[in-house]
């Protein structure tokens, strides 16, 4: 049986966030205003039926797929919001689930953390990032979610919320993992957006 660890639709694609999603992008880019859904499946390998659906059913673009051995993430995208919920229409009826059936995002960490030093700010900006770079002084906050994919909604409504910076999201893997930097209000700001986002997620909580 497949089991459905994420499922969230993103009515807006935030600049930052479109951007950052377009330099580690596998397939077609998204570019901000996109409408995008992102699903993730457990085993891993199930996620090529769900593309499969998803495209053959709407003019969606795929803009990332990963298959690892235990867990499997899609994301597709169109400037009309329409294709994209049929698509997620589409691909709940190959597995016959329902958006309830979905794992309830954990938060698994968050912390700010006010007034970087110059050291942690250099490791942190060598430690692979994909987006801006942290500069000291700032204020950091970083948030951790299970499963991955959620992380990518909580960046989005961060994002919508104040003005930050992006540093990095993680969408892959067992957990989600979110950097965001900026002044220290601004920051506040958005930790409360980006938990409030995950935490108004339903679904099924996880057998842990």
């Amino acid at each position: 049986m497949i089991k459905l660890r994420t499922y969230v639709f993103i009515d807006s694609l935030q600049p930052q966030l479109a951007e950052y999603l377009g330099t580690t992008s596998q397939g077609f880019l998204p570019i901000p205003g996109d409408a995008s859904l992102w699903i993730e499946t457990a085993p891993g390998m199930a996620i090529h039926r769900l593309t499969d659906a998803a495209l053959k059913a709407t003019k969606v673009r795929l803009g990332q797929q990963v298959v690892e051995r235990s867990f499997g993430t899609l994301e597709v995208h169109h400037e009309n919001q329409g294709e994209v919920r049929q698509a997620g229409e589409a691909v709940l009826r190959v597995i016959e689930q329902t958006i309830e059936s979905r794992q309830k995002c954990r938060i698994a960490w968050h912390e700010t953390i006010r007034a970087i030093e110059p050291d942690h700010a250099v490791v942190i900006n060598r430690q692979g990032r994909k987006g801006s770079m942290l500069l000291p002084g700032m204020s950091m906050f970083i948030l951790e979610t299970e499963p991955a994919g959620y992380i990518v909604f909580a960046a989005n409504e961060a994002e919508k919320a104040a003005n930050v910076t992006l540093v990095d999201v993680r969408a892959f893997g067992a957990f989600g993992r979110l950097t965001l930097v900026g002044a220290e209000a601004e920051i506040d700001e958005a930790a409360k957006a980006a938990m409030a986002a995950v935490n108004s997620l339903t679904g099924v909580s996880s057998e842990k």
